[in-house]
Protein backbone atom coordinates (compact mmCIF):
# COMPACT_ATOMS: atom_id res chain seq x y z
CA UNK A 1 0.00 0.00 0.00
CA UNK A 2 0.99 3.64 -0.63
CA UNK A 3 1.43 3.60 3.37
CA UNK A 4 3.90 0.84 3.38
CA UNK A 5 6.13 2.23 0.32
CA UNK A 6 5.25 6.13 -0.06
CA UNK A 7 8.62 6.94 -2.16
CA UNK A 8 7.80 3.73 -4.58
CA UNK A 9 4.29 4.67 -5.11
CA UNK A 10 5.24 8.13 -5.77
CA UNK A 11 8.05 7.18 -8.10
CA UNK A 12 5.33 5.15 -10.25
CA UNK A 13 2.21 7.90 -9.70
CA UNK A 14 5.15 10.20 -11.83
CA UNK A 15 6.13 8.00 -14.46
CA UNK A 16 3.19 7.08 -15.12
CA UNK A 17 2.03 10.25 -15.87
CA UNK A 18 4.76 11.28 -17.75
CA UNK A 19 4.06 8.22 -20.00
CA UNK A 20 0.37 9.38 -20.10
CA UNK A 21 -0.92 6.15 -18.43
CA UNK A 22 -3.10 5.42 -15.31
CA UNK A 23 -0.96 4.53 -12.62
CA UNK A 24 -0.67 0.89 -12.48
CA UNK A 25 -0.88 -0.99 -9.42
CA UNK A 26 1.97 -1.73 -7.34
CA UNK A 27 2.86 -5.27 -5.67
CA UNK A 28 6.38 -5.62 -3.42
CA UNK A 29 7.35 -9.26 -3.75
CA UNK A 30 9.09 -10.77 -0.60
CA UNK A 31 11.98 -11.63 -2.64
CA UNK A 32 15.56 -10.58 -1.18
CA UNK A 33 16.91 -11.16 -5.34
CA UNK A 34 16.16 -7.73 -6.91
CA UNK A 35 14.51 -7.87 -9.86
CA UNK A 36 10.81 -6.40 -11.52
CA UNK A 37 8.40 -7.17 -14.02
CA UNK A 38 4.58 -5.51 -15.35
CA UNK A 39 2.21 -7.28 -16.11
CA UNK A 40 -1.38 -6.12 -18.12
CA UNK A 41 -2.54 -6.19 -21.33
CA UNK A 42 -3.25 -2.78 -21.37
CA UNK A 43 -2.79 0.54 -19.75
CA UNK A 44 -6.16 0.47 -17.84
CA UNK A 45 -5.32 -2.86 -16.25
CA UNK A 46 -1.12 -2.47 -15.38
CA UNK A 47 0.24 -3.89 -12.55
CA UNK A 48 4.07 -3.04 -11.82
CA UNK A 49 5.57 -5.37 -9.27
CA UNK A 50 9.09 -4.53 -7.77
CA UNK A 51 11.25 -6.95 -5.15
CA UNK A 52 12.23 -6.09 -1.49
CA UNK A 53 15.40 -6.70 -2.61
CA UNK A 54 15.26 -4.12 -5.66
CA UNK A 55 14.57 -1.79 -3.17
CA UNK A 56 17.05 -2.00 -0.83
CA UNK A 57 19.95 -2.38 -3.46
CA UNK A 58 19.37 0.60 -5.97
CA UNK A 59 19.00 4.41 -5.44
CA UNK A 60 16.04 6.78 -6.21
CA UNK A 61 17.20 7.55 -9.68
CA UNK A 62 18.00 3.88 -10.46
CA UNK A 63 14.23 2.85 -9.27
CA UNK A 64 13.10 5.19 -11.47
CA UNK A 65 14.83 4.26 -14.27
CA UNK A 66 13.20 0.64 -13.55
CA UNK A 67 9.68 1.42 -12.94
CA UNK A 68 9.81 3.27 -16.80
CA UNK A 69 11.27 0.48 -18.23
CA UNK A 70 7.88 -1.73 -16.29
CA UNK A 71 5.55 1.21 -17.29
CA UNK A 72 6.72 1.33 -20.89
CA UNK A 73 5.85 -2.62 -21.24
CA UNK A 74 2.48 -1.73 -20.14
CA UNK A 75 2.29 1.53 -22.71
CA UNK A 76 3.79 -0.41 -25.15
CA UNK A 77 1.21 -3.39 -24.58
CA UNK A 78 4.36 -5.82 -24.59
CA UNK A 79 1.71 -8.45 -22.17
CA UNK A 80 -0.94 -8.55 -24.99
CA UNK A 81 1.71 -8.53 -27.79
CA UNK A 82 3.74 -11.52 -26.08
CA UNK A 83 0.32 -13.58 -25.20
CA UNK A 84 -0.58 -13.36 -29.38
CA UNK A 85 2.71 -15.01 -29.53
CA UNK A 86 2.77 -17.46 -27.34
CA UNK A 87 -0.87 -18.57 -28.85
CA UNK A 88 0.30 -18.86 -32.06
CA UNK A 89 3.30 -20.81 -31.18
CA UNK A 90 1.24 -23.40 -29.34
CA UNK A 91 -1.33 -23.41 -32.35
CA UNK A 92 1.46 -24.30 -34.76
CA UNK A 93 2.69 -26.80 -32.03
CA UNK A 94 -0.04 -28.48 -31.99
CA UNK A 95 -0.60 -28.54 -35.57
CA UNK A 96 2.30 -30.58 -36.43
CA UNK A 97 1.99 -32.71 -33.53
CA UNK A 98 -1.12 -33.62 -34.96
CA UNK A 99 0.35 -33.66 -38.22
CA UNK A 100 2.92 -36.40 -36.82
CA UNK A 101 0.08 -38.62 -35.23
CA UNK A 102 -1.56 -38.68 -38.77
CA UNK A 103 1.52 -39.63 -40.59
CA UNK A 104 2.36 -42.44 -38.08
CA UNK A 105 -1.33 -43.84 -37.53
CA UNK A 106 -3.20 -42.26 -40.59
CA UNK A 107 -1.28 -44.07 -43.44
CA UNK A 108 -2.74 -47.42 -43.87
CA UNK A 109 -5.58 -46.35 -46.16
CA UNK A 110 -2.39 -45.40 -48.98
CA UNK A 111 -0.96 -47.44 -51.15
CA UNK A 112 2.54 -47.89 -49.45
CA UNK A 113 4.23 -48.07 -53.15
CA UNK A 114 2.96 -45.26 -54.67
CA UNK A 115 4.43 -43.17 -51.59
CA UNK A 116 7.17 -41.04 -52.40
CA UNK A 117 9.86 -40.84 -49.24
CA UNK A 118 11.15 -37.68 -49.94
CA UNK A 119 7.78 -35.94 -49.47
CA UNK A 120 7.76 -38.23 -46.22
CA UNK A 121 10.92 -36.76 -45.39
CA UNK A 122 10.01 -33.52 -46.20
CA UNK A 123 6.90 -33.73 -44.01
CA UNK A 124 8.54 -35.31 -40.99
CA UNK A 125 11.49 -32.37 -41.29
CA UNK A 126 8.47 -29.65 -41.62
CA UNK A 127 6.93 -31.26 -38.42
CA UNK A 128 10.01 -30.56 -36.61
CA UNK A 129 11.31 -27.51 -37.87
CA UNK A 130 8.27 -25.39 -37.94
CA UNK A 131 7.73 -25.47 -34.37
CA UNK A 132 11.27 -24.83 -33.50
CA UNK A 133 11.47 -22.04 -35.91
CA UNK A 134 8.02 -20.41 -34.27
CA UNK A 135 9.63 -20.49 -30.88
CA UNK A 136 12.45 -19.26 -32.18
CA UNK A 137 10.36 -16.15 -33.69
CA UNK A 138 8.70 -15.83 -30.03
CA UNK A 139 11.98 -15.45 -28.08
CA UNK A 140 13.47 -12.91 -30.44
CA UNK A 141 9.90 -10.70 -30.68
CA UNK A 142 10.21 -10.67 -26.76
CA UNK A 143 14.16 -10.11 -27.43
CA UNK A 144 12.97 -7.20 -29.00
CA UNK A 145 9.95 -5.84 -26.85
CA UNK A 146 13.09 -5.62 -24.46
CA UNK A 147 15.38 -3.26 -26.29
CA UNK A 148 11.67 -1.19 -27.21
CA UNK A 149 10.90 -1.11 -22.97
CA UNK A 150 14.67 -0.09 -22.59
CA UNK A 151 14.54 2.93 -25.55
CA UNK A 152 11.00 3.98 -24.23
CA UNK A 153 11.48 4.07 -20.88
CA UNK A 154 14.45 6.14 -20.89
CA UNK A 155 12.95 8.33 -23.18
CA UNK A 156 10.30 8.83 -20.32
CA UNK A 157 12.70 9.83 -17.54
CA UNK A 158 15.04 11.66 -20.22
CA UNK A 159 17.75 9.39 -17.69
CA UNK A 160 19.41 6.44 -19.93
CA UNK A 161 22.15 5.76 -17.66
CA UNK A 162 19.92 5.52 -14.52
CA UNK A 163 18.60 2.63 -16.15
CA UNK A 164 21.61 1.35 -17.55
CA UNK A 165 23.11 1.39 -13.87
CA UNK A 166 20.19 0.22 -12.48
CA UNK A 167 20.81 -3.01 -15.29
CA UNK A 168 24.35 -3.48 -13.68
CA UNK A 169 23.57 -3.63 -10.36
CA UNK A 170 20.80 -6.18 -10.94
CA UNK A 171 22.59 -8.50 -13.55
CA UNK A 172 25.27 -8.34 -10.97
CA UNK A 173 23.07 -10.12 -8.15
CA UNK A 174 21.41 -12.20 -10.47
CA UNK A 175 24.27 -14.12 -11.96
CA UNK A 176 25.32 -14.44 -8.81
CA UNK A 177 22.18 -15.43 -6.96
CA UNK A 178 19.25 -16.55 -9.60
CA UNK A 179 15.54 -16.25 -8.86
CA UNK A 180 13.98 -18.94 -8.00
CA UNK A 181 11.43 -18.91 -10.46
CA UNK A 182 9.50 -20.75 -13.14
CA UNK A 183 11.06 -20.60 -16.74
CA UNK A 184 8.01 -19.62 -17.96
CA UNK A 185 7.94 -16.83 -16.08
CA UNK A 186 11.63 -15.20 -16.72
CA UNK A 187 10.42 -12.98 -19.53
CA UNK A 188 8.08 -11.15 -17.55
CA UNK A 189 11.25 -10.02 -15.23
CA UNK A 190 13.64 -6.54 -16.47
CA UNK A 191 16.62 -9.49 -16.19
CA UNK A 192 16.43 -12.67 -16.62
CA UNK A 193 16.12 -14.51 -12.80
CA UNK A 194 17.80 -17.17 -14.27
CA UNK A 195 20.80 -15.25 -15.46
CA UNK A 196 23.12 -17.53 -13.50
CA UNK A 197 22.38 -20.82 -15.64
CA UNK A 198 24.47 -20.76 -18.99
CA UNK A 199 21.28 -19.76 -22.03
CA UNK A 200 22.53 -19.33 -25.50
CA UNK A 201 21.22 -15.66 -26.22
CA UNK A 202 19.10 -17.75 -29.10
CA UNK A 203 17.07 -19.40 -26.78
CA UNK A 204 16.70 -16.29 -24.22
CA UNK A 205 13.97 -14.49 -23.46
CA UNK A 206 15.70 -11.55 -23.07
CA UNK A 207 18.54 -9.75 -24.81
CA UNK A 208 22.21 -10.04 -23.81
CA UNK A 209 22.69 -7.84 -20.94
CA UNK A 210 25.72 -5.97 -22.03
CA UNK A 211 24.24 -4.99 -25.03
CA UNK A 212 21.30 -3.32 -23.52
CA UNK A 213 23.58 -1.40 -21.10
CA UNK A 214 26.03 -0.29 -23.94
CA UNK A 215 22.48 1.07 -25.95
CA UNK A 216 21.55 3.14 -23.20
CA UNK A 217 25.01 4.54 -22.74
CA UNK A 218 25.21 5.16 -26.79
CA UNK A 219 21.57 6.85 -26.51
CA UNK A 220 22.70 9.07 -23.30
CA UNK A 221 25.20 10.38 -25.09
CA UNK A 222 23.51 11.09 -28.32
CA UNK A 223 20.69 12.36 -27.10
CA UNK A 224 20.59 13.60 -23.53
Amino acid sequence: SREEDPELHAIVEEVARRAGIPKPQVYIIPSETPNAFATGRSPNNGVVAVTVGIRRLLTREELGGVIAHEIAHIKNRDILISTIAATIVGAISYLAQMAQWAMLFGGGHHDEDNRNPLALIGTLVAIIIIPIAATLIQLAISRSREYLADETGARIIKNPVALAKALEKLESWNRAYPMDVNPAQAQMFIVNPLSGKSLLTLFSTHPPIEERIARLYNMARATF
